[in-house]
């Protein structure tokens, strides 16, 4: 009975065997910049420069800084409100340089037959 489907000997032909490498190459170079990205800081400052939000690449806050004229006990919405929005914006940068990385390393992809 004959064998139905796959290559001669097992073997893939060379456009597909380059095809393989340059994906397994693709992996490697994306956690690389995974990685990189990961020990990079975002920092986002509101209330002219009273509230300071320090994330990583992880989308983990790493530091929040409050100058002492923004902390108003009669006033804690507006320290919240600087707070959510620094450490928003902070977050937003670190997802931006996500997505940007990874268009750099996918934007090659639009040839691929899939």
């Amino acid at each position: 009975m004959a064998k139905r489907g796959g290559f001669p000997g097992g073997a893939m032909p060379g456009n597909m065997a380059n095809l393989m490498k340059q994906a397994q190459r693709m992996q490697r170079q994306m956690e690389e910049g995974q990685k990189n990205l990961e020990t990079m800081e975002f920092t986002a400052k509101t209330g002219g420069g009273a509230v300071e939000a320090v994330v990583n690449g992880k989308k983990e806050l790493l530091r929040l800084n409050l100058a002492e004229d923004i902390v108003d006990p009669e006033d804690i919405e507006t320290l919240q409100d600087a707070i959510l929005a620094a450490v928003n914006e902070a977050l937003r940068q670190a997802e931006e340089a996500s997505s940007e990385m990874m268009g750099k390393m996918t934007g090659g992809l639009g040839g691929l037959p899939f």
